[in-house]
């Protein structure tokens, strides 16, 4: 069986390519260097050539609160293409299965706790994200809608917040944790005494590893059939203050943590249900703490090598 896993360089695709590789598959991973998913023509002749059996659509414009806010056009124009496009792609190639994957932010901003599949467009989204949310929605309903008029296995699968080797820790255009395992590495390795981060530091998220999405994307791949998008998490969240002092902590800084509560928080809180998967049999294995850790080993190496995504 051949795979595609656009986004390949990316932080889901990495992991997804590796996993798939593990288990023994054939994989071609593409990105922008491989085929422009922005023109439609070069996605729809490169899926033809290849002719995978599988298609995981983890390529995307993604960032945190203030590139969403500052690229709005981007983040929806953009991310429709993509997703449109290879879909486009993999139907006229006849591809099997197609898996999607989204994003947790599809969800109201005061959506009810946990989050559960059912509770998708049951009220305003979050302003400051709004733009890639829609993307992500559209997406879903492409992929029932493939499901409905052409009888489609394709599924959807929405992560949490995702974080491990290969994120982006670019300070503007990243999301809150790599963006807090940079800025305190940097204060510890600098000596600095005091960090101001954004918000009040009470919004509650989740954070999944990377490799342990991979590990979902393998489950629901082979056991999951369904037209309602599938929620992937750990279904534990905390504060952003204590995920900043976390990471402080394994970063080795010891210096004052200030908030700036002048920038947005986002949604006030953010964690799902996860009963649907785990009754797949997947349940993620890494803690946050040991999560975390491997991360700033692994940012610190590649930043010495000049290899990191800053």
């Amino acid at each position: 069986m051949t795979i595609v896993v656009a986004g390949a360089t990316g932080l889901a695709g990495s992991a997804i390519v590796r996993a798939y590789q593990k288990a023994g598959q054939e994989v071609i991973g593409i990105n922008r260097s491989v085929v422009d998913l922005l023109d439609r023509d070069a996605t729809i002749a490169f899926i033809n050539s290849v002719s995978p059996s599988l298609v995981v659509d983890a390529a995307a414009k993604v960032g945190g609160i203030g590139a969403n806010s500052t690229y709005p056009v981007e983040f929806l124009a953009d991310n429709l293409r993509i997703q449109n496009n290879l879909m486009e792609a993999a139907h006229a190639a006849d591809v099997e299965k197609f898996i999607f994957l989204g994003s947790s932010c599809i969800y109201p901003r005061d959506c009810a706790q946990p989050i559960k599949e059912e509770y998708l467009l049951t009220g305003p989204l979050e302003e400051t994200n709004s733009a890639y949310a829609i993307a992500k929605i559209a997406g879903i309903e492409l992929i029932k809608s493939y499901r409905k008029e052409y009888g489609r296995t394709w599924i959807s699968l929405m992560p949490t917040n995702l974080y491990g080797p290969g994120d982006n820790f670019e300070l503007q255009g990243s999301h809150v944790l790599p963006a807090f395992i940079r800025r305190f590495v940097e204060a510890a390795q600098s000596g600095r005494s005091k960090e101001v981060l954004w918000g009040t530091g009470s919004p509650m998220r989740e954070f999944l590893h990377v490799d342990d999405l991979a590990a979902a994307v393998l489950v629901a791949g082979e056991k999951y059939d369904s037209s309602l998008h599938l929620n992937i998490g750990t279904g534990e969240d905390l504060t952003i203050k204590a995920l900043a002092e976390l990471v402080a902590e394994l970063a080795g800084f010891s210096g004052e943590i200030a908030w700036d509560s002048s920038k947005p928080d986002g949604t006030p809180r953010k964690v799902l249900d996860v009963t649907k998967v785990r009754s797949l049999g997947w349940n993620p294995e890494i803690s946050l703490r040991d999560g975390i850790a491997a991360t700033i080993a692994w940012y610190i190496e590649a930043s010495a090598k000049g290899v990191s995504r800053r």
